[in-house]
Order: structure tokens, then sequence, then C-alpha cells
């Protein structure tokens, strides 16, 4: 063989290295793509959804909340100076969990009722206009009330009637 006939023997054998490895690589990820296609499918179909038929008990019912009521107020609201005064009419019911936490509550209704009368004659009518100033009104007094009763937690202050006069 002469150099001429090695040189071009090397080059065809360098230029079908890089072929073979490129079909290598396709096979490779023709293989790989089979397999994931294969396993989504098997997860998808075939994997049962893990919802296996069980006796179970129903999970017992909640216990209904427990609502005390405020006596109803009735206050004047702050003012300008020469303005027609206005009157905010309130029914308010005080949501608690259980049975003994209204129990505790109860002997405090009159410094109850004492904070909700000093903060709602400290509002103007615009402070109580629209969703969000009730929203605002509600979640006051009930951290005002929260302070109150402490260490008993009231779930929520509650708004049977409310008029701005």
């Amino acid at each position: 063989m002469s150099d001429s006939d090695q040189a071009e023997g090397g080059a065809a054998e360098a230029s079908a290295a890089p072929k073979g490895k490129l079909k290598l690589i396709i096979a490779a990820v023709a293989v790989l793509g089979i397999l994931g296609a294969g396993t989504a499918t098997w997860f998808v179909f075939f994997r049962g959804d893990g919802k296996e038929v069980h006796a179970e008990a129903p999970p017992p019912p909640a216990k209904p909340s427990i609502f005390i009521e405020v006596p109803e107020m009735l206050v004047n609201l702050v003012g300008s100076p020469g303005e027609r005064v206005q009157y905010l009419k309130a029914k308010i019911v005080i949501e608690v969990k259980e049975e003994k936490q209204a129990e505790a509550i109860k002997p405090t209704m009159p410094r109850i009722t004492d904070i909700f009368q000093t903060y709602l004659r400290e509002l103007r009518a615009a402070d109580l206009n629209g969703s969000a100033g009730l929203f605002r009104l509600k979640e006051e007094l009930t951290r005002r009330v929260n302070t109150a009763v402490s260490p008993s937690q009231v779930n929520a202050v509650l708004f049977k009637e409310i008029v701005v006069q």
C-alpha cells in the first residue's frame, strides 16, 4: 500500500467514526424516548389511582359554634361642628367554639359592651362606608374583644343588624 492509499483509508475511517457515534447517539435517544413514553403510559393508564375501597367511619360531625348576644347598642357618631348628628344602631353577636368559652365570656359582658361602646363612639360615618368599612370594624371589634376576654378566644364578631342614621 502506498502512502496515498493509507491517507484515503485513514480519512475514510475518520469520517466513519463520527457517523457511527451519531448513529449511536440517535439510537440511545430513541431508546430513552420509547422508555419514557412507556413509563408515562403506565403511570397514566395502568397504575392504580390509590383509591382503595375501605370501610372507613365517617368523620365526626363538626361541633356547631356557640353564639353570645351582646346587648343592642345605639351610639352617636363623631361629626364636624355644625353637621347633623348621626347615630349608629348595632346588634352584635360573638361567635366562640365551645360552650365552656361562652360561660367564661358571659361574666365579662359589661366589659365587652363598654369596649364596643367606647370604640363605636369614636367612629365617623365615613368609616362605615361600604363592605370594606364594615370588615375593618368587625376585625377591630374582634381584636378588642379577644384582648378583653384573654385567655379565651373569640372566633368572630358578627353583625345581626347595623344601621347608620
